[in-house]
């Protein structure tokens, strides 16, 4: 379980979800991680280690995927002796936009960006933000690629309270590739590996986990 460039568990994970939205564009997921393994006794197996609830709306604007919400994140059992710990909560704001939207050019079709921006105004009172940039590919009617970079930023706060460093910057860096495969009209099959590192150590120390 890697979060934002943090390695949380370098083991086996479950993670399930199920979302709720309405056609005007407001929806609710509801997440949890449950830990397989024990992250080197630090964790409670077989256990959730975390659950988070997001209610987001969706802004219906023209060639742009627009989002804002709320983020609830809850730690019922964080350890073998910690029977939990208080939760935080985060407010968010994402943006993202086809290339081929601009009209550029031909060779720009599949290639999109995207912003993500957090504030958690509980706890950690800081930001964190990442910039992506993808692209897809639609091997056949039923398999489909799509190669992923990020990079993201953290503020001071941030990086001490949740990353364990001591100052601001870039975070982590990411590479990504997922594929997806449609086994009927309503159920896929998809895969996907990244590759992510620190980019500063002062702001995210080196973490265990680059391959997830």
């Amino acid at each position: 379980y890697v979060w934002r460039g943090l390695t949380l568990n370098d083991g086996l994970v479950a993670q399930p979800s199920v979302d709720v939205a309405h056609p005007s564009g407001a929806g609710l997921n509801v997440w949890g991680n449950f830990d397989i393994d024990d992250y080197d006794d630090t964790l409670e197996s077989s256990e959730f280690s975390e659950v988070v609830l997001t209610l987001y709306y969706n802004i219906p604007v023209e060639n742009v995927d627009l989002s804002v919400g709320y983020i609830e994140y809850m730690f019922p059992a964080t350890s073998a002796t910690d029977p939990g710990t208080l939760g935080t909560r985060e407010l968010y704001a994402s943006v993202g936009q086809s290339l081929s939207a601009y009209g550029w050019n031909e060779t720009l079709d599949g290639f999109s960006w995207g912003l993500f921006a957090a504030y958690d105004f509980d706890e950690v009172e800081d930001y964190y933000a990442n910039l992506s940039l993808t692209y897809g590919y639609d091997v056949n009617e039923q398999f489909s690629l799509e190669c992923g970079a990020l990079i993201g930023y953290a503020g001071s706060d941030w990086s001490e309270l949740v990353n364990g460093g001591t100052d601001s910057g870039f975070n982590e860096w990411q590479l990504s590739l997922a594929g997806t495969y449609g086994i009927t009209e309503t159920v896929d099959l998809g895969a996907f590996i990244a590759y992510v590192d620190t980019v500063d150590e002062d702001v995210l120390p080196t973490q265990d986990t680059d391959v997830y």
